[in-house]
């Protein structure tokens, strides 16, 4: 089956995608039948961020090609045009947004608990520390016989 869909390339922490025809055997970055465009979610404002070749894609869509979920969500956005782009970008700051706030609140939980069985521990070993010092205790009080 052909699908068509992403192929990552660029550096660490810089993505940019190739939108490609490819056999759905093969892996994401590997050999593809046909490039039909490009997706470049870092650029900058005022640059180009899509384009794709949609006489090609329709082509291909005629020919049995499936697309992947990410290229009719991508293809959806560059039908709204250059605003749309700017609400996907501006939706998707917000999500990691959220996304870091829970992971964050979820992390402070684990905090608390990890020092909750510290007390814990402690409290016994100073419960230990009170017997020994009453068996002292009594010894020292117990009146001397003649």
């Amino acid at each position: 089956m052909v699908i068509i869909r992403l192929s990552r390339s660029g550096s660490k922490q810089k993505p940019y995608y190739n939108v490609v025809v490819q056999d759905s055997r093969k892996r994401r970055d590997g050999r593809f039948i046909e490039r039909v465009g490009f997706y470049n979610p870092m650029a900058q404002s005022g640059s180009e961020t899509i384009r794709l070749n949609e006489e090609r894609i329709a082509y291909w869509k005629g020919h049995g090609a499936q697309i992947s979920e990410t290229m009719t969500r991508i293809i959806k956005l560059q039908a709204k045009g250059p605003a749309g782009l700017e609400a996907m970008k501006q939706k998707d700051a917000k999500k990691a947004e959220a996304k870091k706030a829970e992971k964050a609140a979820s992390a402070e939980p684990v905090a608390e608990e990890a020092a909750a069985p510290a007390e814990e521990a402690a409290a016994p070993a100073e419960e230990a520390a009170a017997p020994a010092e009453e068996a002292a205790a009594p010894a020292e009080e117990a009146p001397k016989e003649d």
